[in-house]
């Protein structure tokens, strides 16, 4: 039988992803080249919608200490999202989810051409892209913004020399890229945001036609098997 195929992760996956990837023989290494964690925040000057562009904005907004008072509050306002995942995680906590796109640059396209007359109040993170805000600028939209969490970047040296790498967010690139370098790997991107950190090093790019973890399961199946 011919050696297994041996891919990086840039994240820890979980059990359920390493068995869909097991099963196909795939060797896995992986290791979390960025670090995510919730930051205290005020709740205050809230404009009448919201917008999450992440599931990490949402965890930290729901496990805010004031939360419990103010979580109804919010559950009145109509909001706005970026991601599946984050869809479905504001609506099982009973938010009003009105409009959800993959991308960030598409939200900022629905809410300049169809929801400008809103006010906004954009719960983001420290390493957050400029595309949204600066799109809501740019349209004359009103807006604040209130940062809820952090990401830190985890570089660390790789011994083995895989023949994929996995990445799920530019923050994921930049680190990984601190102590490596990309040579001939196949390199597989969560999104069109995350290929384009890479557009520099590397061609050798498969993004996944939906921005999720599974989709990117998906293609590296699709490759190997």
């Amino acid at each position: 039988m011919a050696n297994p195929v041996q891919i990086l992760s840039t994240k820890i996956l979980s059990p359920l992803h390493k068995q869909e990837l097991m099963k196909y023989g795939i060797e896995l290494i992986e290791a979390d080249f960025i670090k995510t964690e919730n930051k205290s925040f005020e709740l205050k000057n809230l404009n009448e919608s919201l917008i999450f562009t992440s599931q990490n904005a949402v965890h930290s907004v729901l496990s805010n200490p004031k939360s419990e008072e103010l979580i109804p509050k919010l559950r009145e306002k109509n909001v706005y999202c970026v991601g599946l995942k984050t869809k479905t995680l504001l609506e099982e906590n009973g938010f009003n989810v009105v409009a959800y796109t993959g991308y960030a640059s598409d939200l900022a396209e629905i809410i300049s051409l169809i929801y400008s007359n809103e006010s906004y109040t954009f719960f983001s993170g420290n390493l957050r892209r400029d595309t949204l805000p600066e799109a809501l600028k740019e349209n004359g939209i009103k807006f604040n913004e209130i940062q809820v969490y952090e990401t830190t970047l985890q570089p660390q040296k790789l011994k083995a020399n895989p023949e994929a790498i996995l990445f799920f967010s530019p923050s994921g690139v930049e680190s990984y890229l601190k102590d490596n370098t990309i040579n001939k790997q196949l390199c597989f991107c969560i999104g069109e945001t995350t290929a384009e950190a890479l557009h520099k090093t590397t061609k050798n790019i498969i993004i996944a036609d939906q921005p999720t973890i599974e989709n990117v399961i998906e293609d590296v199946i699709q490759e190997y098997k």
